[in-house]
């Protein structure tokens, strides 16, 4: 039996960007990836994210904002940080866990109308959708 790869994808408040992106990489890759996501502060999944996801048939409903507590003594393959200040605050993961920063803007943090936030959180879904296939593209299926 082939070992599946393990990653993580790691943000503040594992409420938008990270959980995007397990879900576009387990929807991308199936059952070749271990996918999770964490947060150095969770807080609670963005209503807006369970949207944008749901509008390209991604079901992230049932997601929850989870601590890095929980992952910190796990052996993970790749460590994913899509926020600068994760990246700054990210633990030390036992073993040789490969380490990529994605910077990727907030889109909690855009103000205005229901139509301008939803069209912040497709811009990072989209950009997230795209590094996704491009680390596939690299060898890491």
């Amino acid at each position: 039996m082939i070992q599946r790869k393990r990653l993580l994808f790691l943000c503040t408040g594992n409420s938008a960007r990270s959980q995007m992106a397990e879900g576009l990489l387990r929807h991308e890759t199936g059952d070749r990836y271990e996918v999770y996501s964490a947060g150095t502060h969770p807080t609670l999944v963005r209503p807006e994210a369970i949207a944008v996801m749901n509008e390209i048939g991604i079901d992230i409903s049932g997601h929850r904002s989870k601590s890095i507590d929980e992952f910190k003594d796990q052996p993970l393959d790749t460590v994913v940080t899509v926020c600068d200040h994760a990246k700054e605050s990210c633990p030390v993961f036992p073993g040789g866990t490969h380490r990529l920063h994605w910077p990727l803007e907030d889109p909690a943090s855009v103000t205005g109308s229901e139509e301008d936030r939803k069209d912040a959180f497709r811009k990072i879904r989209d950009l997230i959708h795209s590094r996704i296939k491009v680390f596939l593209a690299e060898g890491n299926a």
